[in-house]
């Protein structure tokens, strides 16, 4: 892979886009992030995003999830709006409000998540699709053109149909062929971290560390890019200064070391890097 096959990504040449805020702005000049996920047992993945997404500058974020779970998340981030949503029509008002939808987050691949998913697929609205929401995508495949899709190499080889040693052998290859296939944006996540659009090379991430392999690291990367979308970026401009930014984030984590980093460390520095 040479250089004239990929542009490297910097954390200032794709902050260009995120301008000054006016002395004047209220919450709704940034945006209403909609996040929908989170079965039983995996309450913290949209609370994770949620979060991210708000220090990264959303106006408003709202959670549709398990009923179970929307009180504890309300009370954990009360910043949260988290509504307990039981079938696809309890998403119609929410979807009425919302300037970009996150689903994927601990959604499952459950008669609850897969019915969500399809009804998301009816809004006009951009998504920025995650974890299952890809294996439900793998499932049953389509393009769309505004949406960002974010596989980490397991998901983009059942994306692909292919095993997850011939996504990392050539990983530019597959990140290209997955956007082809699937249209919108592409981020294949990992070491070096790849974003594709269909009318620009490549995108590489050479920032992060070892220790961002972790647990919830992807919701907050999701968090992170539908908040910039919320803000006005297009989504490619999103999906870059959401990756290097949240990549950045977990550099200035790792400052005690990299064993032991929490998804929840990066917060602090999304608004650092944001700023």
């Amino acid at each position: 892979m040479s250089q004239l096959d990929f542009r490297t990504l910097t954390l200032e040449a794709c902050k260009q886009p995120l301008h000054p805020r006016a002395r004047d702005a209220h919450k709704g000049d940034f945006g209403h992030v909609l996040i929908v996920g989170s079965d039983y047992g995996m309450g913290g993945a949209c609370r994770l995003a949620g979060k991210a997404a708000l220090r990264s500058g959303a106006g408003l974020v709202s959670i549709a999830t398990r009923k179970e779970h929307a009180f504890a998340m309300s009370s954990g981030c009360p910043e949260l709006m988290c509504h307990g949503v039981e079938k696809p029509s309890d998403l119609d008002p929410l979807l009425a409000r919302a300037t970009v939808v996150v689903v994927g987050c601990g959604l499952g691949q459950q008669a609850w998540g897969e019915a969500l998913w399809a009804h998301i697929l009816s809004s006009t609205l951009p998504l920025i699709v995650d974890a299952d929401a890809l294996n439900l995508l793998a499932k049953k495949p389509i393009p769309r053109k505004n949406w960002v899709l974010t596989p980490h190499p397991a998901e983009a080889a059942r994306l692909l149909n292919t095993t997850i040693a011939d996504i990392q052998i050539d990983r530019l290859k597959a990140v290209q062929v997955l956007q082809k296939q699937y249209e919108g944006i592409v981020v294949l996540k990992g070491s070096g971290t790849l974003v594709a659009s269909a009318m620009n090379i490549p995108d590489l991430c050479t920032q992060g560390n070892p220790g961002m392999a972790t647990a919830g690291m992807g919701d907050v990367l999701t968090g992170v890019i539908a908040a910039l979308v919320a803000q006005g970026l297009s989504l490619l401009d999103a999906a870059r200064l959401g990756v290097v930014a949240h990549a950045a984030a977990g550099d200035k984590a790792s400052v005690h070391g990299e064993r032991g980093i929490l998804a929840r460390d990066l917060f602090e520095g999304l608004r650092a890097c944001l700023n």
